[in-house]
């Protein structure tokens, strides 16, 4: 398992960010308490899903709202995507929930939780005029916000004593997911042909997005290879027209109460992590036995 903090980090660079003005120093610095805090608050919490989201919507809202919405300059909002400290809240807590509402199944099977990188492709990069050390194996890989996954070891060679080969160590995501703030069509396309690239390498991968606001027309999975999609506020994205305010300090300013407002009226839904979980407890069950499936009438 893995213990990583990718939120954590972020904040930690962004403190170091020469470019960060300085009227934001304070307010990183008091973002990085309040960080601090949630992790506290989640280790209270334990596997009580309700507490572990409430609090990890408070926090959120506070990055989301005091941290880059009410910046004085323009520098949080402008950077959001390469600095990534809003989308990285979820990409924390979700492996957190994980481990600590389904523990006792994680650990039984041993399994690798959180973001990771995942075996997506394997080939063979030789010819029949060529000896290639480990006849030329390549191991494409993908950066998954978030796995249930082992590790994975290779080793090829053209000799049964393995002279001349080549190995190389990745891992087998039997569940992965992606973390979107908003879902738009352009990234439902790109996550269908990663969904695919997976069960190409694993077929019996599983492969779920998960998002804050819909910002697209749903479009059924089912002729994909995504298992499901969640969203996790049961909300649409803010329109245009309005978001186009928060370009600058005044405007942000003036929609504050609105955005506030917006956010308390969508929280994160327990019912939609509880549904995202739901899935995992029925893929780590235990096989049923003869017996069970006789009694129930289907397997």
């Amino acid at each position: 398992m893995t213990g990583a903090t990718p939120h954590g980090d972020k904040l930690q660079a962004l403190l170091v960010n020469e470019k960060l003005p300085k009227a934001d120093l304070p307010r990183v610095r008091q973002a990085i308490e309040r960080y601090d805090d949630w992790l506290i608050q989640m280790d209270d919490a334990g596997a009580d899903l309700g507490r572990l989201v409430a609090a990890t919507d408070s926090y959120k809202k506070s990055v989301d709202l005091e941290l880059i919405h009410d910046s004085p300059r323009n520098f949080l909002y402008r950077q959001k995507g390469q600095l990534k400290l809003d989308n990285t809240v979820l990409e924390e807590f979700l492996p957190k929930l994980v481990r600590q509402v389904l523990s006792e199944k994680i650990v039984t099977l041993g399994l690798t939780v959180g973001p990771a990188t995942a075996i997506s492709q394997l080939r063979f990069d030789s010819d029949l005029r060529t000896d290639m050390p480990g006849a030329g194996m390549e191991a494409r890989v993908k950066d998954h916000d978030f796995v249930l996954a082992r590790p994975l070891f290779l080793k090829a060679s053209h000799r049964q004593d393995f002279a001349n080969s080549r190995e190389t160590s990745t891992s087998l995501a039997y569940v992965a997911a992606e973390l979107k703030t908003n879902l738009d069509k352009t990234m439902f396309q790109e996550a269908c042909a990663t969904a695919r690239d997976l069960q190409l390498v694993l077929p019996g991968a599983r492969y779920f997005l998960l998002c804050e606001w819909l910002d697209m027309t749903p479009i059924s999975t089912a002729v994909t290879a995504i298992e499901e999609i969640v969203v996790l506020r049961k909300a649409r994205r803010l329109p245009a027209n309005l978001r186009k305010q928060f370009a600058s300090v005044p405007g942000r300013a003036a929609s504050r109460s609105m955005v506030e407002s917006y956010l308390d009226q969508h929280p994160l839904s327990p019912e939609a992590f509880q549904h995202f979980l739901e899935h995992l407890d029925r893929l780590l069950a235990v096989d049923a036995t003869t017996d069970e499936v006789l009694n129930r009438g289907w397997f």
